[in-house]
């Protein structure tokens, strides 16, 4: 991971950005981190019985956007599993179950109803929330942990599925025009609806399996927009996809004099938000 770590460095310095973003893989190993504590096993067939608290469930919330925000701050990792999955939503859209929960399809739309649930009203109606939850399903066949950390602290035995990166849109600009001409296509981009996690994780591994690997641009989940700092959004890929906008950098419009403009406004930015601007 050296070469990549170094590329990434080089990445970084010329969009004038200072986060290294963050990976995203699945293991075994229970990393040292933030993550829920364990609560409810959530299933379909749980459900069914009546078997879940949901009270419980609610009062132990965990979102994992959350949780990658105390990471991104403390530069370690986010996890989440099945057994300790603090968001029936995050859960799904990691993938560690399936199929989906009628009270996350309820919840996120109009409501329960017969219940105190008033839901979110992020979509208009129960159906509009399962085609979404259908279409951005997830693999189950993985590790039982799913680990989003700091792409510098990839060992050589780990490999990234996803790299998410988290800047304002100056930022944005510039990789959203790398990997652009990168892909030859003015599709290269994508911003589909889904809460944080599903952008971060879940849509650039799905769009990938389809055949068509391209960049999710993220962060308009109104529930975890606390968890981001004021303009900030987040651009995953998947891992192949950033290795070759790693190659494509030193053609690409980023060593060029317009970028070169744009990047002074991402230092004068940096400076008003009293982020390090040395340079």
């Amino acid at each position: 991971m050296k070469n990549l770590t170094e590329q990434t460095q080089q990445l970084l310095k010329l969009i004038g950005h200072d986060e290294t973003p963050m990976g995203v893989f699945y293991t075994n190993v229970k990393p040292d981190g933030y993550g829920p504590k364990p609560g409810e096993i959530y299933s379909r067939e749980r459900e069914a019985a009546g078997e879940i608290d949901w009270a419980k469930a609610f009062g132990s919330f965990s979102c994992l956007v959350g949780n990658i925000w105390l990471a991104r701050k403390k530069r370690k990792a986010a996890w989440i599993s099945h057994e300790e999955c603090g968001c029936m939503g995050g859960g799904y859209y990691a993938g560690m179950y399936g199929p989906y929960l009628d009270m996350n399809v309820y919840y996120v739309s109009t409501g329960l109803p017969g219940t105190p649930i008033e839901g979110e009203h992020y979509l208009p109606s129960p159906e509009s929330m399962r085609a979404f939850m259908e279409d951005c399903a997830m693999p189950l066949d993985h590790e039982k942990y799913c680990v989003i950390k700091p792409l510098e602290q990839f060992s050589d035995g780990e490999t990234p599925l996803v790299v998410a990166f988290f800047a304002r849109p100056e930022v944005m600009a510039g990789l959203h025009s790398l990997v652009s001409y990168t892909l030859g296509s003015h599709n290269a981009v994508v911003s589909p609806f889904g809460a944080g996690c599903t952008n971060i994780i879940g849509w650039p591994l799905v769009y990938e399996r389809r055949g068509n690997a391209c960049a999710v641009l993220g962060g308009f989940d109104l529930s975890a927009r606390k968890y981001m700092k004021p303009d900030e959004l987040s651009f995953a890929v998947p891992f192949g996809l950033y290795c070759k906008m790693l190659d494509s950098v030193g053609t690409s419009a980023l060593v060029r004099e317009t970028w070169a403009g744009v990047r002074k406004k991402v230092m004068k930015s940096r400076k008003a938000w009293g982020e390090n601007s040395d340079e």
